[in-house]
């Protein structure tokens, strides 16, 4: 069994059998005496359904499809933010993810003491993190910034450190959400080369997102998801403009 397991860790970076995602919607809805009587109801609602998964190491993969589609609960679920009702879930290796742009960030603490921290918070030894500072303070180039607490900062400025720190870190896998879209043109041609030299170092990428064109550029293989469910997966040129053309269609 512990044979088979290595070979496993050997070939796959993420895998995912039967995997399901249930929340419940609470609602309520005023009878006519308002504000005094409320009939409330509870609605199960299916984000992501029966999903079967493998993502080999070194491989980047891109996730596609409408808003509501269970793309951000997908990438949730693989690094670890919120947990499956059903299924299993495993992954091999350092991930480090860019889903939140406040995780792993405390409000009160300057942008150097929250590099710290975060880095910590994902495995780098103080050591490690001594080393790279310097580096990870010039990536994020948000100036004076750095010294300034957290919640001052734009959405733009949390990016740049959150990716910064992720691209300092070393990982093994690597988990980038919709966020991405929030940085300038020049950061964003810097994150580009970035993601760039992952997939030259055999780094597992999983992009969710609807700059299709990222997608294109740097996934050689599309999962298009539907109402929670995969509806078609393969080659990320053909499938993002086949995505395209229905999205054009309808």
């Amino acid at each position: 069994m512990n044979k088979v397991i290595e070979k496993m860790s050997d070939r796959i970076a993420v895998q995912l059998k039967e995997v399901s995602k249930k929340y419940i919607l609470h609602h309520e809805k005023p009878t006519l005496v308002e504000n005094i009587l409320t009939r409330k109801w509870n609605e199960e609602f299916w984000a992501l359904k029966n999903i079967n998964l493998e993502i080999k190491k070194g491989e980047s993969v891109g996730v596609i499809g409408s808003n509501g589609s269970g793309k951000t609960t997908l990438l949730e679920i693989i690094a670890g933010v919120t947990t499956q009702t059903e299924g299993e879930v495993k992954t091999f290796g350092k991930s480090v993810s860019l889903i939140d742009l406040g995780a792993g960030f405390h409000p009160e603490l300057t942008g150097e003491e929250n590099i710290y921290l975060n880095c910590l918070l994902i495995g780098m030894s103080k050591l490690e993190i001594k080393s790279r500072i310097k580096k990870i303070i010039s990536f994020a180039d948000i100036g004076q910034f750095i010294d300034a607490p957290f919640y001052t900062y734009s959405e733009g400025m949390k990016l740049r450190l959150g990716f910064s720190v992720i691209a300092h870190s070393n990982p093994d896998i690597v988990l980038l959400d919709e966020n991405m879209a929030i940085g300038d043109q020049e950061f964003g041609l810097r994150t580009q080369k970035k993601i760039q030299e992952f997939i030259k170092k055999g780094k597992t990428l999983v992009i969710v997102s609807h700059l299709l064109d990222l997608v294109e550029k740097n996934c050689g293989r599309v999962i298009w998801l539907n109402n929670g469910s995969i509806l078609e997966q393969g080659e990320g040129k053909k499938l993002v403009q086949k995505y395209l053309h229905e999205s054009s269609r309808k």
